[in-house]
């Protein structure tokens, strides 16, 4: 049969639904990119933290280096609590030029070793009259295969979990002597994919070891809410956030080829870090959570947590094996 003309072939009609789909679907991610972009949440508070002395780990790079970066413009002294001493020594100097305050020093401070976690707070004590702001922000994740830690212990757990519940208790007594002073804890909402499983707190082997990295998240969220129960009445608030999803070095260690399309997903979708850094510096600074403890945030606003993370019974049986993990003596304060 021959074709009039009048009506467009099929060829046609399949190239105008393919443009169609595909046009869909770039209208569909850039509209869910901009919803990202707008409901970002924002510091928008300019409190001078002159005085001040503010310790943040994992400060050499993504939303610790951001918020090295703000706190410092805001005049505080700022400790940079790192592993890697050569890129933090760069960032420092970056910061110093950028703010025009020269109260920034980095310290070495490798928190899937007790012996180096040790070693930094022995120092803190030595050196500093007091610690006003004591921010957890360092992590790890790893991809598939787990690493052990020097001291016997799953890395991604000894790294984000375990380093973080010492180094609190080593510092515990001079954040007190502080007060008021304030504890803020970078957890992330990825802890709903995971549960802490009591009887495997050590979990080397797991694979896929990504999966340890939900359950740290998990436990920072125990470990912030049984903190902020024990130091009640201290002047001593404990809170604690997810930043978001940020396009930030944490996720280096995603191996290739699976890399790729996860730097697409993070360079078009996930926050920069100066953005995923704004709940951190707004739990640090502002006056609207001076007598707020114990709560969850996101995009600067108090979040919702589920059930399981509401367990006080669980959060407590997590500390009291966490005491043990980590080795804590009769000697060391306790909380």
């Amino acid at each position: 049969m021959v074709s009039l003309g009048l009506f467009p072939s099929d060829h046609y009609l399949n190239d105008v639904t393919i443009i169609a789909v595909i046009s869909a679907i770039v209208a569909t991610l850039f509209s869910f990119r901009f919803y990202l972009r707008i409901t970002s949440g924002r510091c928008f508070n300019e409190i001078n933290m002159e005085g001040k002395t503010v310790i943040i780990t994992g400060a050499n790079s993504g939303i610790g280096k951001e918020t090295a970066r703000d706190l410092a413009k805001r005049g505080a002294k700022i400790i940079m609590a790192c592993r890697n001493l050569e890129t933090a020594n760069a960032v420092k100097d970056e910061i110093i030029k950028e703010s025009g305050n020269d109260n920034v020093v980095v310290k070495k401070l490798d928190l899937g070793s007790q012996k180096s976690i040790r070693e930094f707070a022995a120092e803190i004590l030595r050196n500093e009259q007091k610690i006003d702001v004591l921010i957890h922000n360092a992590g790890m994740a790893l991809a598939f295969r787990g690493q052990t830690s020097e001291d016997g212990i799953e890395l991604t757990m000894a790294t984000n979990h375990y380093g973080p519940f010492l180094l609190t208790h080593l510092l515990i007594s001079l954040i007190k002597k502080s007060a008021p002073a304030r504890i803020v804890i970078v957890a992330s909402e990825l802890y709903r994919l995971a549960s802490v499983n009591l009887d495997k707190l050590n979990p080397i082997g797991t694979f896929p070891a990504a999966y340890l990295y939900y359950v740290s998240k998990f436990a920072n969220i125990y470990f912030a809410r049984e903190l902020a129960k024990r130091l009640e009445n201290t002047g001593i608030t404990v809170n604690f956030l997810h930043p978001g999803m940020i396009d930030s070095g944490i996720w280096r260690n995603v191996p290739f080829p699976l890399n790729l399309p996860m730097m697409a997903i993070t360079k078009g979708f996930f926050k920069k870090p100066k953005a995923g850094a704004q709940t951190i510096i707004y739990l640090a600074t502002s006056d609207e959570v001076v007598n707020v403890t114990g709560k969850y945030f996101m995009d600067c606003k108090e979040a919702t947590l589920s059930a399981a993370a509401m367990d006080e019974e669980k959060a407590k049986s997590l500390w009291e094996e966490s005491v043990k993990i980590v080795k804590l003596t009769p000697e060391d304060p306790k909380i």
